[in-house]
């Protein structure tokens, strides 16, 4: 195997599946878990071309997500929006996914951005609002819950706190269901740098906590995802009542949705792509109040995490979408945008590694012959 500083080393892969039985939702935390998309490797694309989707494949990890009894968070960050994939594909997977889900019994929520503000220069504050209330109403208009995602356009219109709390104050008050608000750091996308109106986390965190107040009956949950577990604590216990706090720190879950004497979190999580089933059973182990025993089956799992969402984290989707070729859920290792360049070598190796030793491959033996030939098509030692 290969290390980031040019050296190789002998590495056994482990020869017994690990088993991870499916049942029923859990009960003692909402947990979702943020799907990757599939690409069509037989499509003729270039990295700059609408998506081409592998829609059959991509709704069947869906499937595997859902009976394991985890919700999915739809065409979130984790399934290449904005990366790739645009707001047509977006579209597209959201109509088929909520679909899936309705027939199968299964729990979506899908985001809701602005991206189909792509030309024409920065967008006006009308036109970010006008794009916010056409995916909300795509969103609702097929039964799913709403996440209203961060928007890139909105950094770069918004002039002030003012301008976010009378945006999202107008789109609450439409929304016919609770929406979860979505707040993404810019360590994974840089153009949410000063999101609500300050690059002052304190300053932010009130302004966002000011939107939530004002609209707490059409605020089901808020998304957290900067990386920053001391922060989401104290912005959880400033929250009211009945709003709840979805974890989206892939560096901290085992702890935040543990929780504490004064709360816990649920979780909206994309390394709970890879990590599905064992996140479910890590779930299942707390709803019978063994918390113990959740942390046991869930803190080993934070070296592939960290590793997995390392800077630049927002290329985090590669070793996603790598895991999932290795666990036999898709037959290619290619990417909409051909995003599977964005990681080397090594960093792919390591993540195989860590993702074998936790025993998250269903066939060992399929995961290995593909590491092999992975390390073949680089030249290496197979």
């Amino acid at each position: 195997m290969p290390g980031a500083d040019g050296s190789t080393r002998a590495y056994t892969p482990r020869t017994e599946p690990r088993t991870f039985t499916p049942g029923a939702p859990l009960t003692s935390r909402t947990v979702f878990s943020a799907a990757h998309v599939v690409a069509d490797p037989y499509a003729d694309t270039t990295p700059d071309s609408p998506a081409a989707v592998d829609w059959d494949a991509t709704l069947a990890f869906r499937r595997h997500l859902w009976s394991h009894g985890l919700g999915v968070a739809e065409a979130m960050d984790t399934a290449q929006r904005g990366m790739g994939l645009d707001w047509a594909g977006a579209a597209e997977l959201i109509r088929r996914s909520a679909a899936e889900a309705h027939a199968v019994g299964g729990r979506i929520a899908c985001g809701v951005g602005t991206d189909q503000l792509t030309s024409g220069g920065p967008a006006s504050l009308d036109e970010v609002r006008a794009a916010y209330e056409e995916q909300l109403a795509l969103v609702e208009g097929v039964g799913s819950q709403a996440i209203l995602m961060a928007s890139r356009a909105l950094a770069a219109a918004a002039q002030s706190p003012d301008d976010y709390l009378d945006l999202y104050g107008h789109l609450l008050r439409q929304a016919a269901e609770p929406v979860v608000l979505h707040w993404l750091g810019p360590m994974f996308d840089p153009a949410l740098e000063g999101y609500w109106g300050s690059s002052d986390l304190d300053a932010a965190t009130e302004t966002f906590l000011e939107v939530i107040a004002a609209h707490p009956d059409k605020v089901d949950g808020v998304k957290i995802s900067l990386l920053d577990a001391r922060r989401e604590v104290d912005l959880r216990r400033r929250l009211p009542e009945g709003v709840r706090c979805y974890t989206g720190d892939d560096f901290h879950y085992p702890e935040l949705i543990a929780g504490d004497d004064h709360g816990f979190s649920h979780a909206l999580l994309g390394i709970f792509d890879p990590l599905g089933p064992l996140a479910a059973e890590a779930v299942r182990t707390l709803d019978t109040g063994d918390a113990k025993g959740f942390r046991e089956l869930l803190d080993p799992t934070v070296e592939l995490s960290r590793h997995l969402f390392q800077a630049p984290t927002r290329f985090y989707k590669t070793g996603v979408v790598f895991l999932a070729w290795l666990a036999g859920h898709q037959d290619h290792f290619t990417m909409v945008g051909g995003l599977q360049s964005a990681r080397s070598l090594p960093h792919l190796a390591r993540a195989y590694e860590l993702a074998d030793g936790l025993g998250l491959f269903p066939d060992p033996e399929l995961a290995e012959a593909r590491m092999r030939s992975l390390l073949t098509v680089y030249g290496g030692v197979a």
